[in-house]
């Protein structure tokens, strides 16, 4: 390794079936008084009101802005920013998906420094003051976001999900109860862990990786293949939701250190024009997007391959393996049941005429730049046309390697 590396984590992992109910411990060690940021969805099950009971055994008060919906947007940051300063809170708790957690991100910050948010990203504005304590607590196996610091937010004026990344925007404490995932419909569970399984691929692939963020991103890989299905199909699997919980959470320590790539640069525009939750469009375009790659990244993308089938380990050339992984992710993606964008219900004709704008912002995001193979903007445009009726289940994937895999 020619340079240093740089590792951050929260200061504080909790990570294990009920250490949901830490919470009030955690939070009583920093504050007072808890703006609890999450959705309706949370509210309907019980996790909001449970959240607030173990802050009370604690002596902590809270606050409660449950207008996140889908995608994080700058009208939620700057709707909870308001009550958590009129309401005098000093701690932020995200109860949700990555949408929650990024919006809590995004209010710890703006509270002690100020500003838009978008006023952050590219480092236009540095957040110089220590944030808002902020504890994440995760309901999904798959954002990784409640170990990252990074936040994305919807800038509602230009339709551009704007990727933010400093230090501050780190959580304090994550708290990963797997018990809270077995809420997820099966859509959710097939979508946020292929999600979770791309941080961890662009983890492994990226320009910028070193030894501790292949580590994490290796560890991840292997927990999400070999749980992901079984948590599909039986979602009251604790076994399976606490190892996906877990790929999630190291997932997203190797992305925050080295950076994602091309999927999620052109996974954001998609987000951002069409409102396809990120897992989904990052599931949709995982497949196409390695098969481009994998001329640059072939001796990687050959262990994720050997990840897939460990039996063919000595059997197969860095070119087979690195076909293999290819053709694994779609066999999975299908067995998942992920739709393409067509299937998603986008008119072809809006989606042509918002290619040249995706390619365009995508590439303004920085991500591709950490891909293997770096798209010129034709390339891009050339990458969402295939994958507008992107077919997992195509004749291609139906090959011997595939054929092979079965059920893992």
């Amino acid at each position: 390794m020619k340079h240093f590396a740089v590792f951050r984590t929260p200061q504080t992992i909790l990570y294990g079936r009920e250490s949901f109910r830490q919470i009030g411990e955690e939070a009583a060690l920093r504050g007072q008084k808890a703006l609890i940021v999450s959705d309706q969805v949370m509210t309907s099950l019980g996790y909001v009101k449970e959240c607030q009971e173990f802050l009370e055994q604690k002596g902590v008060v809270s606050e409660v802005y449950t207008g996140v919906e889908s995608e994080p947007k700058d009208d939620y940051v700057s709707e909870g920013l308001v009550l958590f300063q009129n309401t005098n809170c000093d701690i932020v708790i995200s109860l949700g998906g990555g949408s929650c957690i990024d919006t809590a991100k995004a209010i710890a910050v703006l509270a002690t420094n100020g500003g838009y948010i978008g006023d952050y990203r590219g480092n236009r504005t540095i957040a110089e003051k220590d944030p808002i304590p902020h504890l994440a607590i995760p309901t999904t196996a798959g954002t990784g976001s409640e170990a990252t610091d990074v936040t994305v937010i919807t800038n509602t004026t230009t339709d551009v999900k704007m990727m933010i990344k400093q230090p501050a925007f780190m959580p304090v404490v994550a708290i990963v109860d797997p018990l809270l995932s077995i809420s997820s419909p099966k859509q959710v569970t097939a979508a946020t862990g292929i999600d979770a399984l791309s941080h961890a691929v662009e983890a492994y692939l990226s320009k910028r990786a070193h030894p501790m963020t292949d580590a994490m991103a290796l560890s991840a890989m292997k927990l999400i293949i070999n749980n992901i299905r079984s948590a599909y199909s039986d979602g009251e699997n604790l076994d399976a939701r606490e190892s996906m919980s877990l790929g999630a959470l190291q997932a997203g320590m190797a992305f925050t250190n080295a950076s994602v790539c091309l999927v999620h640069g052109m996974s954001r525009p998609i987000g951002a024009l069409f409102h396809v939750p990120h897992g989904f469009s990052n599931a949709m375009l995982l497949p196409a997007v390695l098969e481009y790659s994998m001329e640059s990244c072939t001796g990687r993308l050959a262990e994720v391959g050997r990840l897939f089938q460990p039996e063919t380990d000595a059997l197969l050339s860095n070119e087979e393996a690195a076909e293999l992984a290819v053709a694994s992710v779609k066999n999975l993606c299908a067995s998942l049941e992920i739709p393409n964008l067509k299937e998603w219900g986008i008119t072809e004709q809006v989606y042509q005429s918002a290619i040249s704008k995706m390619a365009a912002d995508a590439l303004d995001s920085g991500s591709p730049a950490n891909n293997p193979r770096l798209p010129t903007q034709a390339e891009l445009e050339e990458l969402y046309q295939i994958c507008y009726d992107y077919q997992f289940t195509s004749p291609e994937r139906v090959q011997s390697y595939a054929q092979q895999e079965g059920e893992i």
